[in-house]
């Protein structure tokens, strides 16, 4: 077995989509030559506990937890917060007005925790992994960001002892959708962006989500990237069930919606369906689980909705894929940002496995609106196609009174986690040659 160390900050007990990724790497690189070692840790912030991940942790295998030091205990002080509260995820404001000591925490969080709030690891953390890496020594590494404190971790490693490393981008870095939120000064603008460009510069290999995530970094620095996109595990979703759901028509959001994800279109077109239909109104459910920005909670009520709304905040990981499969129709609302193209959420994958039809929201030229036309497993309208959305919705809802609301999505085994696996352990296998 070749090994493999893997530096990342999530990772079970952390729920969330953060961790997703590389667990399920990890689950399933043994079957192709790989022996994984993860280095994570001790005492994160979690931005949820989801204890049923843990069954997709090989046995056996070797986890490093090494104390880490955040400001967030700091911020929690000041802000009136008890230490095991939950700060959420992203810029979702619960409040309409968020206070001065808000934006002035973010001012500080971008101009001087560079590149993120876990920079302080990043030292500890280079000199415990050099002296392990000399008694216990691994054919390549990993780091996966955000947060991109990980990046750092592992190019100082690779500087030291030259072993292969491979750079992996869940989301861009200096064109994530809230960069701009982070007010940055001129010289931390320069100072993220020379980080980046250092680590572009010397990973031995970078893997991103999507084609336009490749296109947008090629940019920056031209030099290959390889595409390894999100999936879905079928030990977890397993068959798509092409059933009609029992109940109300479920309309279904999964993970965080931060205002940049307000889908106004798509609420202009339930409350015209409401009006115009009947008996419309008392069938639609909208379910949100996550974090939902005040913004979101606004707008539903603006557009006379917000009695239809079943607000969940969170959900295990098992108890989702449930969800999914008993909705009638899953909802997949990109970001409205200048990156738009290029965002592939990590659930769009375990969607498109549930066998329930798939709404999405965005760019009809991103990535996502391509996978979609592929597998066939869903309709696409633009951010501000109220009357495509409508139509669409209609059509929907006219297949789930006739019981007919059903999807056969095409060739989606290619996105399963065993063959994203399988792409991954190739391009380790050449990275080491």
């Amino acid at each position: 077995m070749k090994r493999i160390l893997i530096i990342t900050y999530y990772w079970p007990p952390s729920g969330g989509s953060g961790v997703q990724r590389w667990l399920k790497f990890v689950k399933y690189l043994r079957q192709y030559g790989w022996e994984p070692v993860v280095y994570t840790p001790e005492n994160p912030e979690l931005p949820e506990a989801d204890n049923s991940l843990q069954k997709d942790i090989p046995d056996g295998i070797e986890i490093i937890r090494q104390p880490i030091w955040e400001p967030y205990l700091i911020y929690k002080r000041l802000a009136g917060l008890k230490k095991e509260d939950k700060l959420g995820a992203g810029f979702v404001n619960t409040s309409k007005k968020p206070g001065k000591f808000k934006k002035l925490s973010l001012w500080i969080r971008g101009n001087f925790l560079i590149p993120d709030p876990r920079c302080f690891w990043i030292r500890p953390s280079v000199k415990y992994l050099k002296q392990y890496l000399a008694e216990h020594p691994v054919d390549a590494i990993a780091s996966t960001g955000p947060p991109h404190s990980m990046h750092r971790i592992a190019q100082k490693l690779h500087r030291h002892t030259g072993i292969p490393w491979l750079a992996d981008f869940r989301d861009p870095w200096t064109n994530i959708d809230f960069y701009k939120e982070l007010n940055l000064t001129p010289p931390a603008n320069f100072i993220h962006h020379r980080m980046e460009l250092q680590v572009l510069k010397e990973a031995s290999r970078i893997t991103v989500i999507g084609p336009y995530m490749a296109t947008d970094f090629k940019r920056l620095l031209d030099r290959p990237y390889h595409v390894i996109t999100n999936g879905f595990d079928p030990d977890d979703t397993g068959t798509p069930s092409f059933v009609q759901p029992e109940g109300k028509f479920i309309i279904s959001h999964i993970g965080t919606m931060a205002a940049s994800r307000n889908p106004v279109a798509l609420w202009k077109a339930l409350q015209q369906l409401c009006a115009t239909i009947e008996g419309f109104s008392e069938n639609l459910e909208i379910c949100l689980t996550g974090n939902v920005d005040v913004v979101i909670l606004d707008s539903l009520t603006a557009h006379g909705l917000i009695q239809n709304l079943n607000r969940i905040s969170y959900l295990p990981h098992n108890e989702v894929v449930d969800l999914q499969k008993s909705s009638a129709i899953l909802l997949l609302q990109i970001n409205n940002t200048p990156n738009a193209r290029m965002i592939l959420p990590g659930k769009f994958f375990e969607y498109m496995a549930s066998g329930r039809p798939i709404l999405c929201i965005g760019p009809e030229d991103g990535d996502a609106a391509a996978v979609i036309r592929e597998t066939g497993c869903g309709k696409i309208a633009g951010f501000e196609e109220t009357d495509k959305i409508t139509a669409h919705l209609s059509a929907f809802y006219e297949a789930y009174l006739k019981n007919e609301l059903v999807v056969a999505p095409a060739e989606i085994n290619r996105f399963s986690r065993p063959e994203l696996t399988h792409s991954l352990a190739n391009l380790l296998d050449e990275m080491i040659l």
